[in-house]
């Protein structure tokens, strides 16, 4: 009995240290919606942090306009720049409105595809201490004008951050930024 108490909290543990992110639409209407990305990461809050706010470790380069995660940088005081460069040019993705290092980054802007549409978005990533690491929540709030409307954005919004936030963990807790199965 005590074998099978020690195997099944041994299980426990395992299943938090290897849990990959949840994402969940909030809320999805025809002016925006809210998605929501969940994840424990296996470090401290100062780790996890340093580790986000260089999103060329990352990042996916799929998920970007020059298809190389090495051009992003993020400059994490206020008024700084998550940008890209390109070959001709460069991007803004959000600007940084809140930097508290190790506990909270909120940044505005619109992401991706969403950069040329009538929209704006808030993102709040908040790092709690957790048993044996961090928990981050990364929320993203995106309204705006849009003919046909943003509800349908919702879900493929969710699953791209679902996938970075993923990368983070792996990153942090492997050095590699392919997720553990």
């Amino acid at each position: 009995m005590h074998q099978q108490l020690h195997m099944a909290l041994g299980l426990a543990v395992a299943a938090v240290l290897i849990c990959p992110a949840h994402g969940a639409v909030k809320d999805a209407a025809p002016n925006g919606f809210s998605v929501v990305e969940s994840v424990h990461i296996a470090a401290p809050p100062d780790i996890v942090y340093a580790e986000l706010i260089q999103p060329a470790h990352w990042w996916s380069s799929e998920h970007t306009f020059s298809h190389n995660a090495a051009n992003l940088t993020l400059d994490a005081k206020a008024g700084g720049c998550w940008c890209e460069m390109l070959a001709n040019g460069s991007v803004q993705h959000l600007v940084v409105v809140f930097a508290s290092p190790g506990r909270k980054l909120v940044m505005r802007g619109a992401l991706g595809p969403l950069l040329g549409l009538g929209v704006d978005g808030a993102m709040t990533i908040e790092l709690r201490p957790a048993a044996s690491g961090t928990d981050l929540t990364a929320t993203y709030n995106v309204g705006g004008y849009l003919k046909d409307g943003l509800a349908s954005w919702a879900q493929p919004v969710d699953s791209v951050l679902g996938e970075q936030f993923n990368r983070l963990k792996a990153e942090v807790e492997t050095g590699t930024t392919e997720p553990k199965p």
